[in-house]
């Protein structure tokens, strides 16, 4: 039964609320006067970006609407309308996508379809891969940090992907793209200068950027720019201030692009991330606190060749560094083994390089259309932790790993009806600390049929398999943890499981995608993707409690405390089930327009000890609806947005849950963007308009209450007016 029914407050289901949508806009749509063109649509509209090109899936260039996949994509337009605070912001109303971020920190971890930590999502920026862990009592097992107000796109790929993405998605794979010289010079102009400052009430204090770029000749962009933001702790949905959930965050920022030939383009790019705040691993009042300072350094090169009279070659590649440095000092706590004294300090620190690189050729054979597709790729960690008073490099245990593979797909279009999508690639990793290692490797097939018997309407079926290799955490972590007090014998022994298999997910889905414009009156159009899938991963790795109990307090001899087992390990122990729907769509009649997007999930063990217990990763149910409107020949755009969140509760939590039940809540904004001209946009965003009191699922703190801000745009260049509008990617 669906858990969503309890946050929707009067029991309707969302399902009947999905089926009634084109009937709603249908009505709406009759009072309003028919605009310009469908074309216009796409070219002006501020909110909703029906139908952005997208390369996530298939390596090749697609609209998001013909991906025969469980995609979404967020745009700078919209971006620039929601206004985040958070990099969890981007995703909120994202089916089958959940961001994870504590108040009290700025790293985030992304959900997909129940996956979670240790690479199940693949999460990159500008081609980099972001690999940092730091696993404890809290949630920090796959974790990044970036700037939200630098992201100029944002493309999700639900399901194991890894035919195409590299070892570990079997979740999925989120990209994302930062802000370049095409996102400001206006088309024509030289230069451009972009300026932005945001304002807000109840943590937000304020953000600034200043970004500019120059075209230096015809074949040279230059890049650069920074960014600044400031919180301050805020107060939750009861009006009580959340305790440390105040932070600071400085970016820099450098592109430079060349175009040494015709139709080949080299980019280098360098980005700085520095961010501070006070952080623990619990909400209560002696809870230990560390000071944080945090810095993500990323430098990329790539190189990508497209023309389209070359049927032969369309060549991208990259190389990248990442690294990420935690320094922490612990400010507050009882002293103890495991996090030591106030004033002793820990680091954690991740370096990951690496490269990637595929070709697409394309022939015709009778009425087939085909591309080909096939690259290689491949990463290397290296994981060095430091904490010489406490247990924090006890749980991440210092080491390497390389992971690497390659992949060819075929992808063949027959006439307008008919798209198949085969493809197979080969994984490899190894990885090791001291005299201590593992490795493996596997072939994973993926298929795809689409068939589009009307213009309008896409079925698609897919099969799919994906491959992760253990972590150097999972593999390698060993030793006695700490006393629980002062004066206490260690509780259990983490034990090393060099043998850990990788964990295979095999994936099946089915979807719909509906494309169709002037539908109602000219110039609207309806743009809705569904699907429902099911996930099946063998050899699922957890963490398992075994053998006699421990004693962990002695009097004069005899044991007068036991904890209940006395050993730790990752083992393979089961396997997963994971299976759900997902709904996102959008009608636009520019006067006017809504969107809809929803998810059900479930997750349970199908084989092992635990056969029959719920995952305690799988997200809450819900249902997010946006409602706009544009005035004063659309200058002004206004949207509401109401998200239904389900509860969860004890019957969905295994018996050994880590994390907490949480009750159903729905939160309600509004924002509104005015542009008076081409060069402005004023932006005012309320988040949590009803002072709604709740805490999300997999974070212990409660989010913020009523929530004001305030932002102000300005863009120019050239000595010419400045267009706003962004340049579609990836156009030859």
């Amino acid at each position: 039964m669906s858990r969503i029914a309890p946050a929707l407050g009067w029991g309707v289901s969302w399902l009947a609320l999905l089926a009634a949508a084109p009937a709603m806009a249908q009505q709406a749509a009759s009072t309003v006067p028919a605009p310009a063109s469908t074309a216009q649509v796409i070219a002006t509209d501020e909110f909703v970006e029906l139908d952005p090109i997208t390369v996530v899936a298939t390596r090749t260039e697609e609209s998001w609407i013909d991906t025969l996949a469980g995609v979404s994509v967020l745009r700078s337009d919209q971006i620039d309308r929601l206004m985040p605070t958070t990099t969890a912001d981007l995703f909120r109303g994202m089916p089958g996508v959940t961001a994870i971020q504590n108040g009290n920190s700025t790293q985030t971890a992304i959900n997909i379809r129940g996956l979670q930590d240790f690479g199940r999502v693949a999460v990159i920026v500008d081609g980099a891969r972001q690999n940092f862990t730091q696993l404890g009592h809290g949630n920090g097992a796959g974790t990044f940090f970036v700037e939200p107000g630098l992201i100029a796109d944002v493309d999700v790929v639900r399901g194991p992907v890894s035919n195409i993405y590299g070892s570990g998605a079997i979740g999925g794979v989120v990209t994302m793209r930062t802000k370049d010289a095409e996102d400001i010079i206006a088309k024509g102009n030289s230069w451009g200068v972009e300026a932005d400052g945001e304002v807000g009430s109840n943590g937000p204090m304020g953000y600034g950027s200043l970004l500019g770029a120059a075209k230096v000749g015809e074949n040279v962009d230059l890049f650069v720019g920074g960014t600044y933001r400031k919180q301050d702790d805020y107060k939750d949905g009861n009006g009580d201030t959340v305790a440390d959930t105040a932070n600071e965050v400085w970016t820099g920022i450098a592109k430079a692009t060349f175009r040494p030939a015709d139709f080949h383009e080299v980019k280098i790019t360098g980005l700085n991330y520095e961010s501070s705040y006070d952080t623990s691993s619990s909400a209560s009042s002696t809870a230990t606190v560390y000071d944080t300072t945090v810095q993500n350094s990323t430098v990329t090169a790539s190189w990508n060749y497209s023309n389209p009279d070359d049927n032969l070659f369309d060549w991208r590649s990259s190389v990248y560094w990442n690294r990420v440095d935690q320094d922490q000092v612990k400010v507050a706590g009882t002293t103890s083994a495991i996090t030591g004294a106030i004033g002793d300090p820990r680091g954690f620190v991740i370096d990951t390089v690496g490269f990637d690189a595929n070709n697409t050729s394309r022939f015709e054979w009778g009425d087939w259309k085909n591309a080909i597709t096939y690259g290689g790729d491949y990463f290397h960690d290296d994981v060095d932790n430091t904490d010489n008073y406490g247990f924090g490099d006890g749980y991440n245990p210092s080491g390497e790993r390389g992971v690497g593979g390659a992949f060819v797909q075929w992808k063949a279009n027959y006439s307008s009806w008919l798209e198949a999508i085969a493809a197979l690639r080969y994984d490899a990793y190894s990885l090791s600390s001291g005299d201590t290692g593992t490795s493996g490797d596997r072939l994973s097939p993926k298929f795809t049929l689409g068939v589009t018997p009307w213009s309008w309407l896409t079925v698609y079926g897919t099969y799919a398999e994906g491959y992760r290799a253990p972590s150097v955490t999972e593999a390698l972590v060993s030793g006695a943890h700490p006393a629980f007090f002062t004066g206490g014998l260690a509780p259990f022994t983490f034990v090393a499981n060099p043998g850990l298999r990788p964990e295979v997910g095999k994936n099946k889905e089915i979807g719909v995608n509906i494309k169709k414009d002037d539908l109602f009156v000219q110039g609207d159009a309806l743009r809705i993707k569904a699907n429902y899938y099911q996930n099946d991963v063998e050899d699922y790795i957890e963490l398992v409690t075994y053998g006699s109990p421990a004693c962990i307090m002695q009097v004069r001899g005899r044991c007068v405390a036991y904890n209940a087992y006395s050993l730790a390990q990752y083992q393979n122990v089961e396997e997963a089930r994971l299976r759900g729907f997902e709904f996102e769509g959008t009608y636009d009649a520019r006067r006017w327009f809504v969107g809809l997007s929803g998810q059900v999930t479930e997750g349970e063990v199908t084989a092992g000890e635990d056969i029959g217990q719920p995952l305690s990763t799988i997200p809450p149910d819900q249902i997010t609806t946006t409602l706009g409107f544009r005035f004063l020949d659309e200058k002004l755009t206004v949207a509401v947005r109401w998200t239904a969140v389900a509860a969860v509760t004890e019957s969905d939590l295994p018996d050994n849950a880590v994390y907490e039940p949480t009750d159903s809540f729905n939160l309600v904004s509004v924002y509104a963007g005015y542009r008076p001209n081409e060069n402005t946009l004023w932006r005012l965003s309320v988040e949590n308009l009803l002072d709604e009191q709740y805490t999300q699922y997999q974070n212990f703190l409660p989010s913020a209450g009523l929530t004001v801000k305030g932002g102000l745009t300005v863009r120019f260049g050239g000595g010419q007016v400045a267009s706003a509008a962004k340049q579609p990617l990836y156009v030859k």
